[in-house]
């Protein structure tokens, strides 16, 4: 299908639409992928959490997976079989997928 930096006919994939969120609304140019915006920003401790914080997951091997801390414990993020959605980091799923998280600072 017809790619164009994370964008699909098909939607949007994780990492793309971090990218888009944040040049769109703070203007700030984040690299393409997960694995580099992982390198990105400073270290954030869950427990210190604040809106807009990436969070990162380890979905598989070589799998990550990315989001925007939303507060109130959800994040956005895209799904390429649900497109963009709300998740709450307590979910089974996501609490045992957690890796890390990043602040991106201007």
């Amino acid at each position: 299908p017809y790619q164009l930096g994370g964008l699909s006919k098909r939607g949007i994939d994780c990492s793309g639409y971090v990218q888009r969120t944040f040049r769109d609304r703070l203007q700030i140019e984040l690299p393409r992928t997960t694995a580099l915006q992982s390198q990105l920003g400073i270290p954030v401790n869950r427990s210190q959490l604040q809106i807009g914080d990436l969070i990162f997951f380890k979905t598989g091997i070589n799998k990550t997976h990315v989001g925007i801390y939303m507060g109130n414990n959800e994040f956005m993020h895209a799904s390429t079989s649900r497109g963009v959605i709300t998740s709450k980091l307590d979910n089974i799923y996501w609490r045992n997928k957690y890796w890390k998280a990043k602040r991106v600072i201007r």
